[in-house]
């Protein structure tokens, strides 16, 4: 079954169009006649990938467009308040982090998701939902988020992030990446843990399904001016919506003016949902170059975080002594 299901992953192409360089746009090649995609470039939004419930229709107008803006502006200049669990995780205002990309809206979309029409996931099958069920009886029985390392989320571990995909979503922060690019592969290094997928465009076939990797393994050609990338063999450690190792991810990346690219990707996963998902993020010029994102060299954020856990538990086992009776 799984055999089969990769054999169609190149299928899922014919299902959402390639978007078209903006009128009179030529679009730069490379030295070997492809698409230039080489540079800086950063997929922040404030688009949410799912469209919020109470609000209807596929685009917002200009005016809340600008109301969110605003909002968000006023949020991420916010100073912290000494000593506040805030204050110690981020204050993006010690930095300026990511107040530059506050007019980074995708356009006027009300979700990335575009295909279901509603801007939704699709509803998840009878066995999807018994898999949800059984990772939530198992994250039940392994305790909280802080009891342990291992119960941590990939991010707080420095595994690996959203970022990194595929599909590569906005991170929060530091969303940038670097494209580099020859006749035979297209390299896109990630900001976050600095993750680099080596997409090959020599028409090879896919891997091994033994082959499971965080990111999957992906292959990658050309149709006109979109880069087509098609990625398979996921391990299922790495999970968008609670998909599982079946998931197939077809990306679409198009240049349509000097500073922007359009990026879609479609998600099938037939274990988890009842049909294929569809989402589009704008790529924005950035300045380059990219610093190092350590993460946790040298870094003692998880660390803190158990033992400051294990101090609040103390000091309420202590309250709670001295409440009792004598």
């Amino acid at each position: 079954m799984i055999a089969a299901s990769l054999l169609t992953a190149n299928l899922v192409g014919a299902q959402v169009p390639n978007p078209s360089p903006a009128d009179g746009y030529t679009v730069p090649r490379t030295p070997d006649g492809q698409p230039d995609f080489e540079g800086f470039w950063t997929n922040a939004t404030y688009t949410p990938l799912q469209r919020r419930n109470g609000v209807a229709g596929e685009f917002y107008t200009a005016e809340e467009v600008a109301a969110i803006e605003a909002r968000a502006l006023v949020r991420e200049s916010a100073q912290t308040v000494p000593g506040t669990r805030a204050d110690v995780h981020y204050d993006f205002t010690q930095f300026g982090l990511d107040r530059s990309q506050a007019t980074l809206a995708t356009g006027l979309r009300t979700s990335l998701i575009f295909d279901p029409p509603d801007g939704r996931i699709p509803p998840r099958t009878a066995e999807g939902q018994r898999i949800m069920a059984q990772r939530r009886e198992e994250a039940r029985l392994r305790g909280g988020r802080l009891d342990s390392v291992e119960n941590n989320q990939l991010d707080d571990r420095c595994i690996i992030m959203s970022g990194s995909g595929p599909p590569m979503m906005d991170a929060g922060y530091n969303s940038n990446y670097q494209i580099v690019q020859n006749r035979d592969y297209v390299m896109i290094l990630v900001e976050m843990i600095h993750d680099a997928r080596i997409i090959p465009l020599d028409g090879r076939e896919q891997a091994d399904p033994k082959i499971r990797q965080w990111m999957g393994t992906s292959r990658g050609h050309w149709e006109g001016n979109t880069l087509v990338v098609e990625t398979a063999n996921f391990n299922g450690k790495n999970p968008i919506n609670g998909s599982t190792e079946n998931k197939r991810v077809t990306e679409r990346f198009t240049r349509i003016d000097d500073e922007t690219m359009v990026y879609r990707f479609t998600i099938e996963d037939e274990t988890m949902w009842a049909r294929p998902w569809s989402a589009e993020l704008l790529m924005k010029q950035t300045i380059g170059p990219m610093f190092e994102h350590a993460c946790h060299e040298g870094n003692y954020g998880l660390y803190n975080t158990l033992v400051g856990a294990r101090l609040e538990e103390q000091l309420a086992a202590e309250e709670a002594a001295a409440r009792k009776p004598n």
